[in-house]
């Protein structure tokens, strides 16, 4: 179980905050200007950092308010707990006091809105390799339905 610091209230059990995803989304500045594969992504795709990651929390059992925080996807730690609005802290330079050693896992500005192909990998940008982009299920990976057992 997490102890997590609210900003407002102080220490408390994790089971009074929820998670908010990933922290430094954004809204894009003209969202009528954007086609559908752009609002998808700006909704939907989000990095899966192993490692240190900015997410939004809410205190929704206590202050009700929300904050950012700096967390390890892996172990757990948390390292920064910030208010909204402010910039995520640079953990590289007391990480690299601390070990000898620094590793970037995270782009410069976090949260930057921008066109199609940010979140992509090999293939298509913004879409996993082989993935449709109509929507449609791959006519492989249908099953028969039954009505047994209704």
């Amino acid at each position: 179980m997490l102890l997590i610091s609210c900003p407002n209230c102080g220490p408390r059990d994790e089971t009074e905050f929820h998670y908010g995803g990933q922290a430094h989304i954004a809204y894009p500045e003209s969202p009528n200007d954007l086609t559908d594969r752009q609002w998808a992504e700006y909704l939907f795709y989000r990095e899966n950092t192993k490692g240190t990651f900015a997410e939004r929390w809410v205190h929704s059992t206590g202050c009700r308010q929300w904050f950012n925080m700096l967390r390890d996807t892996v172990s757990y730690d948390i390292h920064s707990i910030y208010a909204m609005g402010q910039p995520r802290p640079d953990l590289s330079a007391s990480a690299a006091a601390g070990t000898g050693s620094s590793q970037k896992t995270e782009p410069d500005q976090p949260g930057e809105f921008s066109q199609a192909g940010d979140y992509g990998q090999a293939g298509e940008p913004g879409l996993a390799p082989g993935a449709s982009t109509t929507g449609a299920a791959s006519p492989t990976a249908t099953t028969p339905l039954s009505s047994e057992g209704v």
